[in-house]
């Protein structure tokens, strides 16, 4: 887990993210408003919302292109949750959050680097071992 996430207001320009995530070696910007969650922004989002259809990236705020209404997880849910939630949502990273305020983020190479090279099977989603997330990721 990436305990201290990156987090950005929802009026941040694009260009800041872009340059957070090369910064702090990231693939997502958790984006807030008051210093509560209400969206994620990805790199994948930055390519396909942004560049590939030639969006003014210094003058795009995040409010323009991040994800709103994504799925999180608190850091007391079983890590199993997180990963059945990845696996049905089909996203590779959740957003851990308490009370509303992102603490962290969780990746599917979180929940699955102490596993066998066939953790990503579906009939394998149920055996990783019972923990919470912050147990797991904070070892």
């Amino acid at each position: 887990m990436t305990p201290r996430p990156v987090t950005l207001p929802l009026d941040a320009p694009l260009t800041e993210a872009a340059r957070l995530m090369r910064d702090e070696d990231v693939g997502d910007v958790l984006v807030t408003q008051d210093g509560m969650l209400c969206g994620m922004l990805t790199d994948r989002d930055i390519v396909v919302r942004a560049v590939a259809v030639g969006r003014d990236l210094t003058g795009t705020r995040l409010a323009d292109i991040c994800s709103a209404g994504i799925v999180t997880v608190g850091p007391d849910d079983a890590a199993e949750v997180a990963l059945r939630l990845m696996h049905d949502r089909a996203v590779r990273r959740l957003p851990v959050v308490e009370d509303g305020r992102p603490v962290g983020v969780v990746s599917v190479g979180d929940l699955t680097s102490d596993r066998d090279e066939a953790s990503g099977r579906d009939e394998d989603l149920g055996r990783t071992p019972s923990s919470t997330l912050s147990a797991t990721l904070i070892r």
